[in-house]
C-alpha cells in the first residue's frame, strides 16, 4: 500500500496520555509525530477531563503544528454542566462533546434514561445553556455517544439556537448506527459527520466495515464528511499511521486525492477555524 502524504491534514479525534486508559503516547509525542508528518492540526480528546490546557502547552512546546483540545460532558465533570463548559471554552476548548463513555452501563449496554431530555420529554435547561455557550464561542458541538433520536433532537435545537459548527460523532459506530436516511435529513451548512477509522471502519468483521463507510460517504456527501483516526489506544499504531492507512484504503476504494483532502483537510480545518 502506497504511503499517504499527511502534509496539511487535520485529525480531530486523537486520544493521548495522561489518561485513565492506556494510550499510545502522551500529548507532546503525539504532537511531535503530527508535526514531523507535516500535519496542519490535531485535536486531542479525553473522555473524563479537559484537554484544551494540555493542547496549548503541547502546541507551544512542539511547534510546527496546531494542537486543540475540548471537553466531554461525562460524570467526572458533572455531566451537562454549563459552568464546566464555560470554563473549558475560556481555556480555549475547540469542541464540546455530549456524554460519551459514561453513557455505557455494566457490560457496555446503554443506560435507559434519556440524556438531553428529562423524564417528561422536555429538553433539559442545562442543554439550552450549553448550546448558547458553544454558539457564543463559535466552538464545535460534538454529539458524543447519544442515541440517534437524541442526536436528531440536539441538532435541531442547536441550529435553532444559532450553533454554527456541529460534528456528529462516528454515526457508523455499532452502538449508534445512524441510518443513511437520517444523515441525509440532518446534513446542511455547518454540520459534518465524523467517520472514524478506529472501530467500524478498521474492523471488517462487524458488518459495518470500510466498504460500508465508503458507501455512506458517497450517499451523504464528501462535502459533509470529516475523516479522523480516533487512535491513541495503546494496542494500535501511532495516530499518524492510522490516518495514513485509513486514507490509503479509501483511495483504493476510489476516492480521489481532492476528496480525501477535503474530508481530512479543509473540512476539519473549517470546523477549527484555521
Amino acid at each position: 500500500m502506497e504511503a499517504v502524504d499527511l502534509t496539511g491534514l487535520v485529525d480531530v479525534h486523537i486520544h493521548t496520555a495522561p489518561d485513565i486508559r492506556a494510550r499510545y503516547a502522551d500529548d507532546l509525542d503525539t504532537a511531535r509525530a503530527a508535526a514531523a508528518a507535516g500535519m496542519h492540526a490535531i485535536l486531542i480528546k479525553n473522555h473524563w477531563t479537559l484537554t484544551a490546557d494540555r493542547a496549548a502547552i503541547a502546541e507551544r512546546a512542539v511547534g510546527g503544528v496546531r494542537v486543540f483540545g475540548g471537553l466531554a460532558l461525562n460524570g467526572s465533570v458533572g455531566w451537562l454542566n454549563p459552568r464546566a463548559v464555560e470554563v473549558a471554552l475560556q481555556m480555549g476548548a475547540a469542541q464540546i462533546w455530549m456524554p460519551t463513555l459514561d453513557l455505557a452501563g455494566p457490560g457496555g449496554y446503554r443506560l435507559a434514561q434519556p440524556v438531553i431530555h428529562d423524564k417528561d420529554g422536555r429538553v433539559r435547561e442545562q442543554v439550552h445553556e450549553i448550546l448558547d455557550l458553544i454558539m457564543e464561542a463559535d466552538a464545535i458541538l460534538g454529539t458524543g455517544h447519544l442515541p440517534v433520536s437524541e442526536t436528531v433532537a440536539l441538532v435541531r435545537l442547536a441550529r435553532e439556537r444559532g450553533v454554527r459548527k456541529i460534528l456528529v460523532t462516528h454515526p457508523e459506530a455499532p452502538f449508534i448506527a445512524m441510518g443513511v436516511s437520517t444523515q441525509i435529513e440532518l446534513r446542511g451548512d455547518g454540520l459534518f459527520f465524523e467517520r472514524c477509522y478506529n472501530g467500524s471502519a478498521r474492523n471488517e468483521g462487524d458488518g459495518r466495515g470500510l466498504e460500508r463507510i465508503a458507501a455512506e460517504i458517497r450517499a451523504v456527501g464528501v462535502e459533509s464528511t470529516v475523516l479522523s483516526s480516533d487512535y491513541g489506544q495503546a494496542e494500535h499504531p501511532a495516530p499518524t499511521e492510522g490516518l495514513r492507512e485509513y486514507l490509503a484504503r479509501l483511495s483504493a476504494l476510489g476516492f480521489a486525492s481532492a476528496e480525501l483532502q477535503c474530508m481530512a483537510g479543509s473540512n476539519p480545518a473549517l470546523l477549527l477555524g484555521i
